[in-house]
């Protein structure tokens, strides 16, 4: 089972990305158990495999903090058909990174979030053509605004790419707003990963935008272009990979912050 379970999980356990691409390789694995459970436990609810506790590659028992957790990752599991398919296990794979990555290393975490502070996606603006410069602003501005307001971070936005080194205390005031709990903060660091902003992850967070408002901002300047010149498929194969696993940081989320 550890074999098997490191591979859906993937190896790099922070990179979502990278470990999508790692469950692409080696032999397939076929089911070898009949179902999958929840069980709970001081160490919260942990998922079982014909009543054996499944663990992560480095040993530690595969605990959820909620129910809800625990079923959606028990879900995948008995979803399985005849041959285990780790790129529809999203949950798992979030649930073995955060056990093995996460739980012990939170502030390291929190502070790979707040690096994007420095240059985040919302903060670089297209110059032209305007309908796109107009485009960003609409799905951009609400968020910046939000965070200057109810967050106190008061950021610098520029045109082009030429890097502007935002203000101390705005990185520190929205830093102090990331959640302190391993789940949360690891869910944080997907979104804020996978869209390049950790403004949007936050606003996720907060509840200030859902999860379909979050991908359609992280994309806009991609949609603009795909608007003017079509879609590549290789690039849109790539973005499919990616929403699943923002689907799963968004899911987990919402479970554990139901008032956002």
């Amino acid at each position: 089972m550890r074999e098997l379970f490191d591979e859906v999980a993937g190896k790099s356990q922070l990179d979502p990305e990278e470990a999508v691409r790692r469950t692409t390789r080696g032999p397939r694995r076929k089911r070898f158990y009949t179902h999958a459970g929840v069980v709970e436990g001081a160490g919260g609810f942990a998922i079982t495999l014909d009543g054996k506790p499944v663990r992560t590659p480095s040993g530690r028992a595969l605990a959820a903090p909620t129910r809800e957790i625990a079923d959606a990752i028990a879900r995948e599991w008995e979803a399985q058909q005849e041959f285990i398919d780790p790129l529809s296990m999203p949950m798992t794979r979030f649930a073995n990174s955060v056990v093995d990555a996460v739980v012990e290393r939170v502030e390291a975490v929190t502070d790979d979030v707040a690096k994007y502070l420095g240059s985040d996606l919302l903060f670089y603006r297209a110059g032209h053509p305007q309908a796109l410069v107009a485009r960003e602003a609409a799905l951009w501005d609400p968020v910046v605004f939000w965070a200057a307001e109810v967050l106190g971070a008061h950021f610098i936005l520029a045109e082009g790419i030429v890097h502007v080194r935002q203000p101390e205390p705005a990185v520190a005031a929205a830093r102090a707003a990331l959640p302190d709990d391993p789940w949360s903060i690891a869910a944080v660091h997907v979104v804020t990963t996978l869209t390049g902003s950790a403004l949007l992850a936050l606003a996720l967070l907060r509840g200030v935008l859902d999860a379909d408002q979050v991908w359609s901002a992280a994309h806009v300047d991609e949609d603009w272009n795909i608007e003017q010149w079509g879609v590549d498929e290789e690039v849109a194969a790539r973005r499919r990979a990616r929403l699943v696993d923002f689907r799963a940081a968004a899911d987990i989320i919402g479970a554990l912050n139901p008032a956002a």
